[in-house]
């Protein structure tokens, strides 16, 4: 659909994204250390709806931690380095604005509590699925929904179809790219994506940054000029 390159939303709070910056560490570290270990490990940390059900059992060698864990370890799990490359590009863009609203260690709970409400709802909807879920795109589902909260107005650079330059506002932008999620999850819900993971992550990012943003931040670019 796009890729997001840049915005001009200058941080108010804080210096550096330190946590942004480190969660995307994370992200890649965890990638390549799989491609070490192997398979096993990623099917132990994947998010698997029915094995946390209690339906089926994992086989031995990929029971790495209990499966109540894994609604937080599939976020650090991806496919191929595209998989990769295309959250931690939307983390990248997105990521330190919302740090900067929340805070570094607020920061961190709401990407994982993201992540975590995003594999519930997986989870909910699809509680016999033995396909395996793994990426962070139901964290980053959930920055982008409180990015729009926080800063609809803001003017962002995008590849649309990953190749025509534009600048448009977030509201645009991440409207548009919030309608494409819940349209895909009623819609196309057996394509192999999580769909409905992604759509948990918008849910859980919208309630949060409501309730865990610093005291005075405004919504929606409120008593802010036009950019």
């Amino acid at each position: 659909m796009f890729i997001p390159i840049h915005d001009h939303n200058p941080r108010q709070y804080i210096h550096f994204h330190y946590a942004t910056f480190g969660l995307i560490a994370l992200n890649i570290a965890a990638y390549f250390l799989i491609q070490t270990t192997g398979s096993d490990v990623q099917y132990g940390l994947s998010l698997l709806p029915a094995a946390l059900g209690g339906d089926v059992a994992r086989p031995d060698q990929w029971v790495v931690v209990p499966e109540e864990a894994t609604l937080l370890t599939y976020a650090f799990l991806h496919a191929d380095i595209w998989h990769l490359a295309g959250n931690m590009v939307f983390l990248w863009v997105f990521g330190d604005n919302v740090e900067d609203a929340l805070g570094h260690w607020r920061f961190v709970l709401f990407y994982c509590l993201c992540a975590i409400g995003a594999g519930a709802l997986q989870f909910w909807l699809t509680p016999e699925s033995t396909a395996h879920t793994i990426g962070a795109s139901g964290a980053v589902a959930g920055i982008v929904a409180a990015y729009l909260i926080l800063h609809p107005r803001v003017r962002v650079w995008i590849l649309l179809f990953f190749r025509v330059p534009l600048r448009l506002s977030a509201l645009w932008v991440l409207g548009a790219w919030i309608i494409y999620q819940l349209w895909s999850a009623v819609n196309a819900p057996d394509v192999g994506v999580a769909w409905w993971a992604h759509v948990g992550g918008i849910a859980t990012g919208a309630l949060l940054v409501l309730v865990l943003r610093r005291d005075g931040v405004p919504l929606f670019d409120r008593g802010l000029p036009s950019r």
